[in-house]
């Protein structure tokens, strides 16, 4: 009875402190796996999405890593595939926008760490052409918060097709918006910073990351340009060709069109099933496949250990990867309820309702992170969603209601 006691006392003195307890028991742990298989099996069933991977870790465990469906289902001419490759959990994956925090928020991250920058440094200090008002009030703040002013999105390639020329064309670009007034998520932002991470550390983007990320926490399947690199098999397809930003140029009803530029002025569409190039047209007709807003491919099990490095405040293997208070300054709530770089905004819905601190990031091909440190647990979920092809109303399949119902099974199984 005595003993009893005390360890109901040390679970009560936990959960008062705040300290996340342990997985949830056998029972709530097979409950949690059966809904998620059910979820994600069922979009599969009713053809919403081609396939799916996913991982829950909590406590430095795997509570849960599966594969879903097929990794393609379609070709271009939107035949389903005789034989279609089935999906397994070392498939890789178009990051697409979660390139802008695996690895440009993360490069940022380290050079803070070394001093080389500071976060409220204005940009014109690493890029001239912003020495002019009102570009010279722009910090590097701005361009991780998506508060700069900028165009959200913009066809560089109709006017570029090389990095030096592209970089030199989002400098000449109008602001749309006051600077610091509200957040419009812009990619133009993070190819700047991407651009900033090359002119401190005079790297290239991808080998800057890749000496000073991917290789030190053995995240040997994250790059650029898998198809150079090497990797040409088991990649989940995307897009069939390149419809939906062809609308975005044509269809002025999206808000994307440019003002006085012809749609007809450049065809250099992808008319190929994308599998192993960036599916992004500015990160692949612009800039050669890699930016500072899209373009790395990588792994579940890659992700999990850059996720992994961040929940654990920077540490890697008992080593300091980066500062502890360089992690916590990127993970404070600004007004717009977002972090540096990360999303924070709890009512984004592959995140919904989470405890203050829950933070992660989407990505346009259908990825998605979602990391609550209250209760010390991640939810990486890859999805698709793009080989489906477009749905009648023009759109892809919206994945969001898979993500929430996800992260609330978990949300509700292991808190």
């Amino acid at each position: 009875m005595k003993s009893f006691l005390l360890i109901l006392l040390s679970v009560l003195l936990m959960q008062n402190a705040g300290i996340a307890q342990p997985a949830t028991s056998k029972k709530l742990k097979a409950e949690l796996i059966a809904t998620v298989d059910s979820i994600i099996n069922g979009a599969v069933a009713h053809e919403l999405v081609p396939g799916a991977v996913v991982e829950i870790k909590q406590n430095g465990k795997v509570i849960y890593k599966q594969a879903y469906g097929y990794s393609q289902r379609f070709d271009i001419n939107h035949h389903l595939l005789p034989d279609p490759p089935k999906m397994n959990v070392q498939t890789l994956f178009d990051m697409a926008s979660l390139t802008k925090v695996i690895g440009t928020t993360t490069s940022i991250m380290l050079l803070v760490d070394k001093g080389e920058i500071h976060i409220d440094d204005p940009v014109s200090k690493y890029i001239n052409d912003f020495d002019s008002f009102p570009k010279s009030t722009i910090t590097i703040r701005h361009l991780l918060t998506h508060t700069a002013g900028l165009i959200e999105w913009y066809p560089l390639f109709y006017q570029s097709s090389n990095r030096e020329s592209t970089y030199k064309l989002i400098h000449s670009l109008p602001l749309k918006y006051p600077v610091g007034q509200r957040r419009s998520y812009s990619d133009l932002g993070f190819m700047l910073l991407g651009e900033i991470v090359e002119n401190v550390s005079g790297m290239s983007l991808d080998d800057f990351e890749k000496k000073n990320i991917f290789m030190p926490l053995g995240m040997n399947h994250t790059f650029y340009n898998p198809l150079k690199n090497g990797r040409t098999s088991n990649i989940a397809a995307t897009s069939l060709g390149n419809p939906y930003e062809t609308r975005m140029v044509h269809d002025s009803t999206l808000g994307f069109s440019v003002k006085g530029m012809d749609p007809d002025s450049w065809d250099g569409w992808r008319h190929y099933v994308v599998k192993g190039e960036v599916n992004d047209g500015n990160a692949w007709y612009a800039m050669q496949g890699v930016s500072g807003h899209a373009g790395l491919f990588s792994t579940m099990d890659d992700v999990q250990k850059l996720v992994d490095m961040l929940m654990n405040k920077g540490r890697v293997s008992n080593k300091q990867f980066i500062a502890a208070s360089v992690i916590d300054s990127f993970f404070v709530e600004d007004r717009f309820h977002n972090g540096l770089g990360w999303m924070m905004d709890s009512t984004n819905s592959f995140m919904k309702d989470g405890p203050p601190g829950t933070f992660g990031h989407t990505g346009f091909t259908g990825t998605s992170i979602a990391v609550v440190p209250e209760y010390n647990f991640s939810v990486i979920l890859f999805i698709n969603r793009q080989n489906m092809g477009l749905l009648k109303s023009g759109l892809y399949y919206n994945p969001n209601p898979i993500r929430k119902e996800i992260f609330e099974t978990v949300l509700k199984y292991i808190k």
